[in-house]
């Protein structure tokens, strides 16, 4: 009984630790989500910046490869980048990537796109909660939807010269799915990052916020996307 009150005030503080730096985490991924919102609302909205980014296939397609660019770079050299570093890049890769997905402003209409980002986020939260609570250890759930992931991606490159309708619907519900079982284990993957990580270390928990507010980032804006090829209308 000793040595257990002797440890409850070290759990206490190591568990309040571990809510402020998964609100950390969250902070960065919606400010991140707002800076894309943003950019991606300035391009969509004027005819002349939407020609430039948009309509020129080799900028648009530049930027897309700066993007897969950062987000590799970003992933890889997260533990030798300073947290100050990998936050710049993070914010600099989603008002890239605002400026690609302002091609949902020319194709949907502004009420579908702003019901579907509701539907998003509350699917979101709920998913992101369950993964962060659960006692249930998802590492091989990840590694299922992993593999999934990877079947999405051909099945969606092949269909882009195929243009099946059927396997286009098949892509969309399989990729709503996917996301929503990533976002349950990329929360907890932050939770265990964390708890295996120096408290004390400032720089260390910085990198983890901002590496773990990329990953759910990325599971966000997808599970939009698709949410969005199944209730957006379009224009």
């Amino acid at each position: 009984m000793l040595f257990e009150s002797r440890n409850e005030p070290r759990d206490m503080a190591r568990s309040g630790a571990l809510t402020e730096c998964m609100v950390k985490v969250y902070w960065w991924m919606a400010f991140a989500l707002v800076v894309s919102g943003v950019c991606a609302w300035i391009v969509g909205s004027s005819e002349g910046l939407a020609e430039v980014f948009i309509g020129n296939r080799i900028v648009f397609f530049g930027l897309i490869l700066a993007e897969i660019g950062l987000v590799l770079g970003i992933s890889a050299g997260i533990n030798k980048l300073s947290a100050a570093t990998a936050s710049a890049l993070f914010i600099l890769y989603s008002a890239l990537n605002g400026i690609t997905l302002s091609v949902v402003f020319l194709v949907y209409t502004a009420t579908s796109v702003a019901q579907v980002f509701g539907i998003t986020a509350a699917t979101f939260a709920v998913m992101a909660t369950v993964g962060t609570v659960t006692k249930k250890d998802l590492t091989s759930l990840g590694n299922l939807l992993f593999m999934a992931l990877i079947g999405l991606i051909i099945a969606s490159v092949v269909n882009m010269f195929w243009a099946n309708d059927t396997l286009y619907w098949i892509c969309s519900y399989a990729g709503v799915l996917i996301f929503i079982g990533l976002t349950a284990y990329d929360a907890q993957k932050v939770k265990k990052m964390y708890l295996a990580a120096d408290p004390d270390d400032t720089e260390q928990i910085g990198r983890i916020a901002v590496i773990g507010a990329l990953e759910l980032y990325l599971d966000f804006v997808n599970l939009f996307l698709y949410l969005l090829r199944i209730f957006g209308r379009r224009r």
